[in-house]
């Protein structure tokens, strides 16, 4: 090579390349990994000198390379990749690898309008130099590739224009940490900062995206989760476009219920005009959703909630379906489907489902999540009443019909709204749950808005977190850590803004969070249990004690400090009725691990002085979170050892971890035989989790004769999940390369055979 050339330095000053400084970069980046061959990544970078070549041209190539070198045999080049990411990212943001100080990087980044100014009225330069002393910048070559990609993609504070990058892990997890526990006295406050930084720096708390991008920054809406309510009427309709737009335009995932708008041709003011029916209003809110991209940083997604027995429910259930035509499908949202207890006895019986106009059928839709009993009454006698406008269907053919587009689309999600309010921390006769979120964990209380300004309705949202389950060494990390996330969280319910008068008055009296896990593959292949063969239980039943416990007994000491939130008294812990008290007892049938903590001790503490927050804990998919940690996504098995997720960026990979170790004990999703155990697993974690789990299905079809999925195995593991307890499920997952099922609706039929095991005894 011509040692002559000229490279061209990130500031435009030209100098004489230096292939001995290229070499030295990678050999920094590969110390203390193993496997690595820093001539391999130099021969296949391949790079094709010129005269004036940029050396950030240089760096990416060399990236690039050894990102693709990422494999289940040579799993440590996705921290070869990461350190050479972190070296570039550093030299874009401040010039050099080297970081500023805290507080001089602080000053800059207030002055140019990127951080909260509020920091520098918090803190002295006394402060910031003591908060400069925890922070370790080393902390960033523990990042995987695919981490790195997702911090410079979603998280690091930027100009999304033009591609600058303002500051470095380390700095988002100081001043995230700084800004919450701002208000704490001068005397306990850096402690805390201390302390939650190590624990979210070290991966041991995970926090969403909308932490992690907005919190330091001018931006002062942090909640992942909104759910709003929508009443029949073009007021509440209006206000409830106008709300999603707010959220949307925030970075929140939206979950609206839609459940009580008329049925198409319904009576308008009288008789005066036909109603249109859901599909346009449907139409409206998906036009709502996306109209904003959420700054660059994740695109607007919504999931509507409607009961199975809308007298609309035929249409609806296709809505996403790709056959048809765009006036009637609405394909950009997702959708969840309400089921109770009547609906599966019709299915199981062989019997008629009737459908209705919510309209038409007066305090029917209320009882259907308030009171099963009286929904059962109303349900039984506007059936008689033939004045009504109805239609009955074959369960077996409304269900086959749900579940049929819930696999071709993977997006058709389950509620089971008796299970949401019986087995909950609210009282359904003065608070019930009318619906889910964006991912089927939230299930919070809602009231329709009359308008934007509406101080009657209420607006649900949930504040995440998640602990990550392979970072912990024992079940006792669950008090400190705890302490921490219901501390930091609760604080941010103070610190954020509200945009809407109702989610104000929502999160101030309820002062809800939702605290939840990565990692759990992980978890099992590190104890050497599976998720399929019943192994694994009696570890989930412990540790899932151990979290809620925790974060009861947390969110109680709170309380003591700040008094309960304000509408406690709508809870069913102010009973003090817990959820050991309240879980579907049939899981004692497959899961007899006794309880380890002192319940009726924490039980009289919370009767007596109250929770700070009416929820504690949900299990979330923390799909892009998880990669931040190098972890596996939430409560999932992985699909293989390495994982391929596609970004803005290209193709990430990303290596289980500690495969090498665990290679033999991790269990893959395709591997497991059935979803027997895993919705096992999913309803141990359910009797203690108080709000629910974003849980999946899955389906290899070359697992059934003709390579298709049976119906009546769809139907028989939908049973499965409502008789153990499940609120919800989430995706279900379809392996590549086959179609959806086999048989026509017309001659699927269930009966107690092919339900097994007496699931069909709901």
């Amino acid at each position: 090579m011509n040692q002559s050339l000229l490279v061209t330095k990130r500031y435009g000053r030209k100098e004489q390349i230096n292939l001995e400084k290229i070499h030295r970069v990678i050999d920094w980046a590969s110390k203390g990994l193993n496997n690595i061959s820093v001539s391999q990544v130099e021969l296949r970078s391949n790079i094709q000198f010129y005269d004036g070549i940029k050396t950030t041209d240089i760096h990416e190539t060399l990236i690039k390379t050894a990102a693709d070198l990422i494999s289940d045999d040579a799993p440590d080049y996705q921290y070869l990749a990461a350190r050479l990411a972190i070296f570039h990212l550093r030299k874009k943001a401040y010039g050099q690898f080297s970081p500023p100080k805290l507080y001089t990087h602080v000053i800059h980044m207030v002055k140019i309008g990127k951080y909260d100014k509020n920091l520098l009225e918090y803190y002295s330069i006394q402060d910031f130099n003591k908060m400069d002393s925890f922070i370790d910048h080393w902390r960033d070559m523990t990042f995987s590739y695919a981490a790195v990609k997702q911090l410079e993609g979603k998280y690091l504070v930027q100009n999304r224009i033009s591609g600058e990058i303002y500051e470095s892990a380390q700095f988002l997890y100081i001043l995230i940490a700084a800004c919450l526990f701002s208000k704490y006295s001068n005397k306990t406050r850096l402690d805390y900062v201390k302390r939650f930084y190590n624990a979210i720096s070290t991966f041991k708390i995970s926090l969403p995206t909308p932490i992690m991008a907005g919190v330091r920054t001018p931006s002062r809406q942090f909640s992942s989760c909104v759910l709003i309510e929508c009443a029949d009427s073009l007021d509440s309709i209006n206000a409830t476009s106008c709300a999603i737009v707010k959220y949307i335009s925030r970075r929140a995932g939206i979950g609206v219920n839609v459940g009580r708008i008329r049925a198409i041709g319904s009576s308008i003011r009288g008789g005066e005009a036909f109603h249109t029916g859901c599909i346009p209003f449907y139409k409206h809110f998906q036009t709502a959703v996306k109209s904003c991209s959420q700054g660059g940083v994740r695109g607007g997604a919504a999931t509507l909630f409607y009961p199975i027995w809308h007298l609309e429910v035929e249409s609806l259930l296709v809505l996403k379906n790709n056959r048809g035509i765009e006036d009637n499908r609405v394909r950009h949202m997702d959708y969840g489907v309400q089921l109770n207890r009547v609906m599966y006895e019709r299915l199981i019986q062989g019997l008629d489902i009737t459908l209705f106009s919510p309209s038409d059928v007066p305090k029917l839709y209320d009882a259907f999540f308030s009171d099963q009993n009286e929904f059962i009454r109303l349900y039984k006698k506007y059936e008689q009443e033939k004045h009504i406008r109805s239609k009955k269907i074959k369960a077996v053919e409304l269900f086959s019909l749900m579940m049929k587009e819930r696999s071709s689309t993977g997006r058709i999600y389950i509620q089971n709204v008796d299970h949401c309010n019986t087995h909950s921390p609210f009282d359904p006769k003065m608070a019930p749950i009318r619906q889910s979120n964006l991912c089927m964990e939230i299930t919070l209380p809602t009231k329709p808005l009359d308008d934007i300004n509406d101080e009657k309705g209420e607006i649900a949202l949930c504040t995440l977190s998640a602990f990550n389950l392979g970072a912990i060494n024992s079940l006792d990390d669950f008090e400190e850590l705890s302490i921490l996330a219901v501390r930091s969280l609760d604080l941010l319910l103070d610190y954020q803004h509200y945009p809407v008068k109702a989610a104000y008055q929502g999160a101030m009296g309820r002062r809800s969070l939702g605290i939840g896990v990565i990692n759990f593959a992980y978890y099992l292949a590190k104890n050497g249990v599976r998720y399929s063969d019943g192994s694994a239980n009696n570890l989930t039943h412990k540790t899932f004690e151990a979290m809620q416990y925790h974060l009861l007994k947390a969110s109680n000491c709170l309380a003591k400090e700040k008094g309960a939130c304000p509408w406690f008294h709508e809870t069913r812990y102010s009973k003090g009725i817990l959820p050991i008290d309240t879980y579907k007892k049939e899981l004692d049938m497959f899961c007899k691990e006794p309880l380890h903590y002192d319940w009726e001790t924490l039980r009289k503490e919370i009767k007596k002085t109250g929770l700070r927050n009416s929820t504690l804990s949900a299990l979330m998919p923390s799909e892009t979170s998880s990669q931040i940690s190098n972890a596996t996504n939430g409560i999932e098995p992985p699909r293989g050892f390495v994982s391929i997720k596609a970004s803005k960026d290209g193709i990430l990979r990303q290596v289980v971890p500690d495969y090498e170790l665990l290679k033999n004990k991790y269990e893959l999703l395709w591997n497991m035989p059935n979803n027997n155990g895993y919705l096992k697993l999913v309803c141990i974690m359910q009797k203690f989790i108080d709000q629910s789990i974003s849980a999946n299905m899955n389906y290899d079809p070359t697992n059934f004769p003709g390579g298709k999925v049976p119906m009546k195995q769809l139907l028989k593991d939908l049973l499965t999940a409502y008789k153990f307890g499940t609120k919800t499920l989430y995706y279900q997952n379809t392996r590549d390369g086959a179609s959806d099922m086999q048989g026509d609706l017309q001659y699927v039929t269930i009966d107690n055979d092919d339900c097994g095991s007496g699931i069909c005894k709901i």
